[in-house]
């Protein structure tokens, strides 16, 4: 006969059978029946984010003397291992399960239940102890600030500042290469590479600044409500403690929010945070396209840069080479924008004392901060830092800018200025030459007011 290979597990609802070999119990493998609905899962930091708030819940309830010392402990170190990583396939729950989360709750509940039993040698409560003077309705927003700020602080910030950093030094190095500016994709006044890319760096700068300004709402902790946001069962100082607790532990200062009953009832921090990542990916997708623009080649497009070669661009063009990485950012940036779309929706959608899309916001909050802070790295280290600048094309496409007329408006008008740019771009001629026929200006005074490096210094140049 084939060997059994489930167990039978008992909840308020009767009993059903477990896998022998999970730690889960009874409501997780409810769930897993109930929601067989995409395969995704929640990420890991969402549930390594449980898992703290659970280790610090049960410290807290142990100073707080309403659970034992050796409970907490056991509890305490069993979510350590799962901070750890370690039992990462225990948390099969699907994203689109129930709308406050209680099954991913009562998942992580139970899986430290029985890794907290086997350190002590006795029965350990998924709901008694492990979720005690808890509710899956102040966890699960708690959880969603709680891994939202430790990504944001411990890889999205850090990124972005790696790719400010890097367009400034490239910068720097490129102050002195003028090119032809462009606006509605046509040439325009004269600036520096370093110009442009200061401009990149800005943006980045300032997108970093817009998310942190959020984390102020992100740090004000949903913990201590419970259920509605009164705090029933939970002890009254728990709040307080539950926040000094996780900032300890965490050099981040979270704070009990003054009301539990907007933790609860709405997700707008969240939906502000995304807001904040949807315009980093709105920069991003401006920096990959001009990249993309400016890489365009290697004959027949602007080729004013050369990014760096990374792969065979094509299965049947020999010797074709794509820009690669900039595609790849102008993708993230497509699925930021698409999932702050979803959170917005999602986050509208709090019935009375709770919002009811809590796992989509978590999934899709997290997935944004993780594929921005990678691709931004990607986007410095494989693309800003290593490209080449083609001058040769840059230098041949300022001698024909008839633009660099405007320089001229000051002295013989808009009106003069606009016929020698026709005439030149008519006679395909240079536009000093141009001008040197049609003005009473001089050619060595021709040369200064037209000289491409002195316009992009802005100013009258008369």
């Amino acid at each position: 006969m084939p060997t059994q290979n489930y167990r039978i597990e008992k909840d308020s609802m009767g009993e059903l059978q477990v896998p022998t070999d999970a730690l889960y119990a009874a409501q997780t493998q409810r769930a897993v029946e109930n929601f067989p609905v995409s395969g995704l899962v929640l990420p890991p930091a969402f549930v390594q984010a449980i898992a703290l708030i659970k280790k610090t819940a049960a410290r807290v309830n142990c100073g707080l003397g309403v659970l034992e010392a050796d409970m907490a402990e056991a509890i305490a170190a069993a979510a350590d291992d799962i901070l750890a990583g370690q039992h990462a396939g225990q948390f099969p729950l699907d994203v689109f399960q129930t709308g406050s989360a209680t099954s991913t709750n009562m998942n992580v509940n139970e899986v430290l239940a029985s890794l907290a039993g086997r350190r002590l040698g006795k029965p350990v409560s998924a709901n008694d102890h492990v979720n005690m003077g808890q509710s899956s309705n102040d966890v699960i927003p708690t959880a969603i600030h709680v891994s939202a700020a430790l990504e944001v602080n411990r890889h999205l910030l850090p990124a972005l500042d790696h790719l400010a950093a890097t367009l400034e030094n490239k910068a720097a190095a490129l102050s002195h290469v003028v090119k032809t500016g462009r606006t509605h994709l046509m040439d325009a006044m004269p600036i520096t590479l370093g110009q442009e890319l200061n401009g990149w760096a800005l943006q980045i700068r300032n997108g970093g600044e817009r998310v942190q300004d959020s984390l102020l709402r992100i740090y004000r902790l949903a913990q201590g409500g419970t259920a509605v946001g009164s705090g029933i069962n939970a002890h009254p100082e728990f709040a307080a403690r539950f926040a000094q607790t996780l900032s300890e532990n965490t050099g981040l200062p979270f704070a009990p929010n003054t009301s539990f009953f907007e933790s609860l009832s709405c997700q707008d921090a969240a939906v502000e945070l995304s807001g904040q990542l949807k315009v980093i990916a709105v920069s991003l997708m401006k920096i990959a396209n001009d990249l993309r623009w400016m890489n365009s080649g290697p004959l027949g497009g602007l080729a004013e840069i050369e990014l760096p070669a990374l792969q065979p661009g094509s299965s049947i063009m020999p010797g074709k080479v794509n820009p690669v990485i900039p595609e790849a950012a102008a993708m993230v940036a497509a699925q930021v924008i698409g999932n702050d779309a979803t959170i917005t929706i999602a986050g509208q959608s709090g019935s009375f004392q709770l919002n009811v899309m809590l796992p989509l916001i978590a999934y899709n909050l997290l997935q944004s901060l993780q594929l921005l802070a990678n691709v931004t790295r990607l986007l410095a280290d494989k693309a800003i830092a290593g490209f080449n600048v083609r001058e040769d094309h840059l230098q041949a496409a300022l001698a024909r800018n008839p633009i660099l007329i405007t320089a001229l408006n000051p002295i013989i008008g808009y009106a003069k200025a606009a016929e020698i740019a026709k005439a030149a771009y008519k006679s395909g001629r240079p536009i000093i030459d141009v001008a040197e026929e049609m003005t009473e200006i001089s050619r060595s005074e021709l040369e200064r007011l037209l000289d491409p490096a002195k316009l992009t210094e802005g100013g009258i140049q008369a």
